[in-house]
């Protein structure tokens, strides 16, 4: 199962396109500890990009105008006491900002502080912040079979409350889409198909609204990784992987438009290498600290065999299929 090999059968070279997103994992404390979650973040996970570092990232922004978007992610990443110092400067830069929410860190006190949430909804509303939240599904038992008892009934809480301030509304311009991932070991659905499943669903049961609905695929790493050699699938699923390789997928991996930064300053070519501890390349800049846009748009891009997840059926990415 070698994915360059697949690459060079195919005669694919994926190369960098652009580098149009920064995405910069804040840390790994979260308020959940789902089952699926290939950054192993939860409430007592620790580690935290440090102020300096934040800082870079924002000198790294306003040096960069190829740079159009700041994606923050975690772990949760509005627990970081930087975050919406982060946003704002990021906003006042002109970057459009995305944020990997999880719905519940709106409701739920702070892991370490105790400290109220609830100020989120507006802050986004006031930033323009578009919100990505995972949803696994549209009923409770999927959902909390996977994230946890109760979660499904506070995320529906959370999006009803993002509702109410325009998000997910036709005309706000407030961006609210959420993310799907298969509840088990299995290929997703049609994105397509499964948003309007969603949009019907949500809208007939809880009155909410949303704009689009992005497909991933769980990736064999990590807590995923260890949940299927548990129960024995893992080449089973691996083996579904490769049988499932599109060009046309591979062609719109995330990868080749943006660079993925750790919490500790550690450059990465997707956050799924990030999470394996592989860096760029050698010959590219491997931390923020000597980050150099042209050497980096000259640099491999570091493949494994998890990236079949990226380029099975529709394909997979932060912004869901990508074919």
């Amino acid at each position: 199962m070698d994915f360059e090999q697949t690459l060079a059968e195919r005669h694919l070279d994926l190369r960098p396109l652009s580098i149009e997103t920064l995405q910069v994992n804040l840390g790994k404390l979260c308020n959940q500890a789902c089952k699926h979650c290939h950054v192993d973040a939860g409430p007592k996970r620790r580690e935290t990009m440090s102020v300096e570092a934040v800082d870079r990232c924002l000198e790294i922004l306003r040096q960069s105008p190829q740079i159009l978007t700041l994606d923050l992610t975690g772990g949760a990443p509005e627990l970081h006491g930087e975050f919406r110092r982060f946003v704002r400067e990021a906003r006042s830069l002109g970057k459009h900002v995305l944020v990997r929410h999880n719905f519940t860190v709106t409701l739920d006190p702070h892991p370490l502080t105790g400290k109220s949430m609830e100020y989120l909804p507006e802050f986004f509303r006031e930033q323009g912040v578009e919100v990505i939240s995972s949803l696994p599904y549209f009923r409770e038992r999927e959902t909390d079979a996977q994230r946890g008892q109760g979660v499904f009934a506070k995320s529906i809480a959370s999006m009803r409350r993002l509702n109410s301030l325009g998000y997910g509304k036709e005309g706000t311009g407030l961006l609210l889409n959420l993310v799907y991932n298969p509840v088990g070991a299995y290929l997703p659905p049609s994105q397509r198909e499964i948003e309007a499943e969603f949009k019907r669903r949500l809208s007939e049961q809880h009155g909410l609204e949303f704009n689009g609905l992005y497909v991933i695929t769980n990736m064999p790493i990590n807590r995923f990784k260890h949940f299927l050699e548990r129960a024995e699938i893992l080449d089973q699923y691996m083996t579904k992987l490769v049988r499932a390789f599109n060009p046309a997928a591979a062609e719109g991996v995330m990868c080749r438009s943006m660079i993925s930064v750790g919490y500790d300053g550690s450059l990465y070519d997707c956050d799924f290498n990030q999470m394996l501890a592989w860096r760029v390349n050698h010959g590219a800049p491997h931390t923020i600290w000597d980050f150099d846009f042209e050497k980096l748009m000259a640099r491999s891009i570091v493949f494994g065999s998890h990236c079949y997840g990226c380029t099975a059926g529709a394909g997979s990415s932060c912004g869901g299929a990508t074919a």
